[in-house]
């Protein structure tokens, strides 16, 4: 039986969330339907990352004002486009929060992608 599970992740910063589902080529829609197993199952969202198979993830904007996710996993449809556990969607996530917050203190940031995946940035910090 399919059901829909929280991803363990609060996410503050939407502009990086719609940064992070860009860089795996993914669309953030406001307010929209995440798909789900069948469609008794789908789900209003503040935000919904859309997928190309047939789930997507629910972004949902809890009472502290900070947003959730939600999917179905089951198949590995999820998986495959936003890693395990939505590893993959968490760290463009992370980083595109950095680049923000270093862009925004006035320094260069370079990223770099090893061919492991691992990836690396370089900030240059401004003025020194």
């Amino acid at each position: 039986m399919s059901h829909y599970s929280t991803i363990q992740m609060i996410i503050t910063n939407i502009p990086a969330l719609k940064t992070a589902a860009e860089a795996l080529e993914l669309l953030l829609i406001e307010n929209g339907i995440c798909r789900g197993y069948t469609r008794s199952q789908d789900i209003k969202a503040d935000y919904v990352i859309q997928l190309k198979g047939p789930y997507d993830v629910a972004v949902i904007k809890g009472q502290n004002g900070a947003y959730s996710m939600e999917t179905d996993w089951w198949a590995g449809h999820v998986e495959k486009e936003i890693g395990k556990n939505g590893g993959r969607l968490l760290q463009e996530y992370g980083i595109a929060v950095t680049i923000q917050k270093a862009r925004k203190q006035g320094h260069t940031v370079h990223r770099k992608v090893a061919a492991d995946g691992t990836v690396k940035l370089q900030v240059t910090v401004s003025g020194l």
